[in-house]
This record gives structure tokens, sequence and C-alpha cells, in this order.
């Protein structure tokens, strides 16, 4: 294979057998899954067919199994533990003679395309950098790494969003007030489900019970609801995004309220009005403790300081984190990105969560030149990123004197175990079972991963690996080589002691 002028740019070999071979694989298994048609033309996009494949799946995107309640026998001691524990102040620098030898058989990959791009470095910032190709880089889900960030910067680990219901302009009125809860449901989990998912979960049916109480307790038996999202402003849907995320029902309008993320009961698809939704089935879970409901919720905006009747809470952010990094939740992302915009900017929109997380970002010495956002989850195809700024943030993130953000790095999936990375690292990649951790990142013709790996010497190491001009023929070989690149990572000596 040869290389042109541009650094990054390579000219792919002849690829015709491999070419009708990945079609005929790629169709197999998208043919496999419910809602199959719809990722083949949006192009296996993070956070959309993922759950609904899993096995062991209650079937509803927004319930997620644990590695436990699928089988899946978590990795060994200590070797699991150590990206997500590794400890800076070890002083290790990379040796990048050696990084270019043990990668530079899957870099000739010529599934990869023609733009690749990786980095690779100490945790630490000790010495130099490898680098192979040149950016910008199109990080799609990469990007949630920047969100769940800045999110646990400017809120907190602990903080909680909340649903609650207050008295309406009437005595026999009441408003269901969206707060911005990503997954606030609609209907309890069973004991077995709770088992199986996490992180807890808020529903409007426990909140309409407490509602009921407190009505009853005043003598009221008759209400009218209505609802109040107005914590985000609009618009609902991202000018960037493709317009067939909206009509495929790829991401549901994104609101301060709904239950969900804005699923049908199917759990499949996407309502259009996940708010007034979730009013609907707080209403007729309020009947069904009795309260009569008259007509059909509808908008009306809360009085300030209206009396507060009932409410429930959500999972601290920290576990939200962990959950939207797990499986790559481009919904939950999109909220928490409105939620930074209107902590920061005071802006609870797609344009404030992006000014917001490049605000907190730079604060926290994040280097930003060349980035261009427009959301929080990386659906945008019009998103850049310098790979440097994805290390930066997982140095960030990975940093004992901010304890705080702990939660991006232990919510990273694990390579071979669980989330995203649940079913990937085969044989041809097992070195770095147990010992990647990654967020990975998805469009049509792009691919990536960002995370952190102990190399053989048992130096903790900071990648980034995208490869965003891949044929949709090779979308399964490039990944694959992406996993051996994480893991040729693993099994190289690859760092050396600074002291």
């Amino acid at each position: 294979m040869s290389t042109n002028e541009e650094p990054g740019f390579v000219t792919p070999a002849p690829r015709k057998r491999r070419r009708w071979v990945g079609w005929l694989v790629l169709v197999l298994v998208l043919a496999l899954g419910a809602g199959g048609a719809a990722a083949w033309r949006l192009g296996l996009v993070d956070g959309l067919v993922g759950d609904a494949l899993r096995p062991g799946s209650s079937g509803s995107p927004s319930v997620s199994a644990t590695p436990e309640a699928l089988g899946v026998t978590a990795p060994p001691a200590p070797s699991a533990a150590a990206v997500a524990e590794a400890d800076p102040t070890d002083g290790v620098a990379i040796r990048s003679a050696r990084v270019r030898a043990a990668l530079a058989k899957d870099l000739a990959d010529p599934a990869l395309g023609r733009h690749v791009v990786v980095r690779a470095a100490a945790l630490d910032d000790a010495g130099a950098t490898y680098a192979f190709g040149d950016g910008p880089l199109i990080p799609a889900s990469t990007t949630k790494l920047l969100t769940t960030t800045a999110a646990l910067q400017v809120l907190g680990p602990d903080h909680v969003f909340t649903t609650k219901v207050v008295q309406g302009a009437r005595r026999h009125q009441v408003v269901l007030v969206g707060g911005g809860d990503p997954y606030l449901m609609s209907k309890p989990l069973t004991p077995e489900e709770q088992a199986a998912s996490y992180p807890p979960r808020a529903d409007v049916v426990t909140l309409a019970r407490q509602t009921a109480g407190a009505l009853r307790a005043d003598g009221v038996r008759r209400v009218s609801v209505t609802f109040d999202d107005s914590l985000f402003p609009g618009p609902a849907f991202n000018p960037h995004w493709e317009a067939s995320y909206r009509t495929d029902e790829v991401i549901a309008p994104i609101t301060a309220l709904w239950v969900d993320e804005g699923r049908p009961a199917s759990g499949f698809g996407r309502v259009p009005d996940p708010s007034a939704r979730a009013a609907r089935v707080f209403a007729t879970a309020l009947a069904k403790q009795g309260i009569t409901v008259a007509g059909t919720p509808v908008h009306a905006n809360a009085r300030a300081g209206a009396t507060e009747l009932a409410a429930v809470q959500s999972a601290p952010l920290e576990e939200i984190v962990q959950r939207v990094l797990d499986v790559s939740d481009n919904e939950a992302a999109e909220v928490l990105a409105h939620q930074v915009g209107l902590a920061t900017v005071g802006e609870a929109t797609f344009d404030g969560g992006v000014r917001g997380v490049e605000q907190t970002l730079r604060r926290l010495g994040v280097p930003l030149a060349g980035a261009r956002l427009f959301d929080g989850s990386g659906l945008s195809r019009e998103d850049r990123l310098d790979p440097d700024t994805l290390l930066a943030v997982l140095r960030v993130a990975a940093d004992p004197d901010t304890p705080e953000l702990r939660s991006v790095v232990t919510g990273l999936p694990v390579a071979g175990f669980t989330g995203s990375l649940a079913y990937r690292f085969g044989d041809a990649a097992a070195a770095g079972r147990g010992v990647v951790r990654a967020k990975t990142g998805t469009l049509t013709g792009v691919h990536g991963l960002a995370g952190l790996v102990t190399d053989s010497s048992g130096g903790p190491v900071v990648f980034v690996a995208v490869a965003d001009d891949v044929a949709v023929v090779d979308t399964l070989a490039a990944r694959d080589a992406l996993d051996r690149i994480a893991a040729d990572l693993a099994a190289c000596a690859c760092t050396r002691p600074t002291s």
C-alpha cells in the first residue's frame, strides 16, 4: 500500500473479493435485528440498535441489561480495573517507535479507508505523543466524552433532575413540569428489570401515586392535567442533523419532558411529541389512582412559585453519565448538553449546549483549536475535532485532581465485556479484552475508538483511533481493524518509566 503526500491518507489496495463478502456479512447481521432496514439506510449509528440486538434485553432501549444478566463473565482482576484505576502519577512515557512498529500492520488495512487518525500517549502526558495521520476528524459518538465531562464539571456528580407536579392556575388543575430527566420512565421497573438495569429510574406512575395522595388530602377528586416542558425552549430537532434522522425516527425530539426517551410503548421508533405522550401517560396513571381526569392534557406553563404536589428524582448524574457512555445513548447525551447550556450560558438549546460544553472544557484546560461542534451526541456529520482534544478530555477525566469526573473513565465500555464493546474484540483482538476501555464513535463511513489501555508493561496509555472515510461495504472490516489497533497497544511494551 502506498502513502500519498498528505499524511493520514492512504491509497487502498484492490478489494473486490472483500467487497462482496462485506456486503453479504453486513446484510446478514442487520437482517437479524428488529429495525434492520432502517439501520441499514442510516449506517449503524452508535446508540441506534445496540440494545435491541442485545441478547437478554428487555426489548426497550431504555432498559439495558448488566453483563452478569447477559451471562457475560466479568474481566479478571486486576486487569479489568487496571485501566480505570490507573494512577497518572506513576510516571511513564510512550515509546513512539515501538507503537509505530506494533500498529504498522493493522494501520495498513485498506478497509480503514483514506483518512485514518491515530494518537497514543502516556496518560500523564510525559514525553512525546505517537501520531499517525492528520486531523481534524469526524468524532461521531466520541463527542459524548466532551458532553459528559462538561456536565459533571458544571453540575457535579451528585446532581439529580427533578420531575414534579404543581398546582395549576385553578384548584382543580395540575401541571406536570419537566426537569430534563433523560431516563424518566412510563412505569416502574419490575424487580427483575431493576436488577438487570442501570442506573435506577424515576417514573410517572410513582409520580401519579404521590399526586393522587396530595389531591385526596386536599379533598380534590377531579382535575385537568396540563404539562410544562419550557425548560428546553427548542428547537427540538437539530438543523445540523441528517433529515432522515427525523423521518426514520432515529432520535426523539429533544424536550425537557418525556418518558422512555421519547419512544412509544413498543420500544421501537420515536413519538412525534414526547412531552404530550408523557402527560397522557401521567394522566392515565392518575386516573388509575381514583382521580377523575377531565379532557386531554394540554400545554401550559406553570406559574412561578406554584405549590408543589409531588416530585420524583433521577439517579445521580455520575450514574447517568456511565449509562450514556456505556451504550452510547444519543438522546440522553443531548439532554445533558442542554443542561450544561442552561447552567453555563442560560440557554438550554443545541447551540447553548455546545457553547456551554466548550466554555467548560476550556476552563479545564482542554485545547479546542479547530473544533466545530453542533451537538452533544456526535450525530452531526458536520462536527470536527482535533484528536488531541479527545486525548486531553480523557486525561482530565482520569486526573486524580478531578475526582468529580471519574465516571467518564469508569463509564467507558470494557472491550469484550460491556456496553457498545460487549461483542467486539474477537480472537484477532483478544489481547485487548478487559484491558481496553474506550468510547465508540460510529456513523455511516465513520468508525472510531477513544479511551485508555494498559500496555503489556503495565503502563497506562490514552489513545484515539478514528477512520472517517470508510466505504460502507468495509464497515465490519474497519471496525475489526480498529479493535486490533487497540489490542496492539495492549500487547505492546510501549511505555517506559520516567523515574
